[in-house]
């Protein structure tokens, strides 16, 4: 006879999880809690060694970082050790809403069921946020490519920390995962959660920082506080044949249609010599007057909307 779950009590659920562990066929995932070797507390003085970072998650109105809101803001803020990049304890936990002063668009509401009625005259606390920021080295967003030029353009402060992404500053592909989906990934650590509210996005990606990555032999987090100071480089194959499109789109380069040009970013300076390298002998077929145009974004303009340092280089030399 089948046993119905509603007949099953609290005590048999620990022997049954075990039981679907332990069958391979079976793979259990667990409700987020924030974890318990977390220690909570407004009080706490920050222990000796350690930096303060932050992970944040912002809900909006839409896309458009310019023409729309934030209508909610969850961050959270912790300790870790600069060494092993672990994190050591949570200090603070935020999370406000703010009406946007015009109606959030149905489409929106869909993704994450933040209504009109819960923002309805509802500020998020200017003062606060200055307050949280006090002392940060560094804040985390999945996807800080969104993130950032709508809490710039809504506390300038932001534009003075610098930035990590847990999807850009991981190659999540090399490393075996085949998408860098914050629920994804949390899945495969184990456990749900209920996604698209930011303070609980900022506690499923808290936890996915002590995920080990295969291929660096090391954490999420180890693999992203590497990449902070190294600059960014955004090269713009300026003026390249239309036949070499196709090539360039397999590359993982993409048509800014505003500027007429494909681009494409690299993290280390090796990798910008090679690409530029590529370039000069597969798309500008070695031509001595070919250049290219080179952005270089420093870590406080990384993921944001504020342009780099840009210079024209030649292929001439590589």
């Amino acid at each position: 006879m089948t046993q119905h779950c509603n007949d099953i009590s609290s005590q048999d659920w620990p022997a049954l999880v075990s039981a679907l562990e332990a069958n391979p066929d079976y793979k259990v995932l667990r409700r987020l809690n924030p974890s318990t070797w977390l220690t909570l507390s407004d009080a706490m003085k920050p222990r000796a060694g350690t930096l303060k970072g932050v992970v944040l998650d912002t809900e909006t109105t839409g896309m458009n970082s310019l023409s729309d809101k934030v209508i909610e803001l969850g961050m959270i803020v912790f300790e870790y050790d600069p060494q092993s990049a672990q994190v050591i304890r949570v200090s603070r936990v935020f999370n406000e809403l703010e009406d946007p002063g015009f109606p959030i668009p149905p489409e929106s509401t869909e993704i994450h069921h933040i209504t009109n009625e819960m923002v309805k005259g509802k500020t998020i606390n200017d003062q606060e946020v200055h307050e949280l920021l006090e002392g940060v080295s560094l804040v985390i967003a999945h996807n800080a490519r969104f993130d950032r030029p709508f809490v710039e353009n809504r506390w300038p402060i932001f534009a003075t920390l610098p930035w990590g992404c847990s999807i850009h500053d991981v190659n999540w592909r090399a490393n075996g995962v085949g998408s860098a989906k914050l629920e994804y990934l949390a899945m495969l650590q184990g456990f749900f959660y209920d996604a698209h509210r930011a303070v609980t996005d900022c506690w499923a990606l808290l936890e996915i920082l002590n995920m080990p990555l295969t291929l660096e032999q090391q954490t999420v987090a180890q693999t992203m506080f590497d990449s902070i100071e190294k600059m960014e480089h955004q090269v713009y194959a300026i003026g390249s044949p239309f036949e070499s499109k196709d090539l360039l789109k397999s590359r993982a380069y993409r048509w800014n249609a505003e500027i007429k040009s494909w681009s494409r970013v690299l993290g280390t300076p090796q990798a910008l010599r090679e690409e530029l390298a590529w370039l000069k002998v597969n798309v500008y077929g070695h031509k001595k007057d070919a250049k290219v145009e080179i952005e270089t974004f420093s870590r406080l303009e990384k993921y944001s909307d504020r342009p780099g340092d840009k210079k024209l280089q030649s292929l001439a030399n590589f």
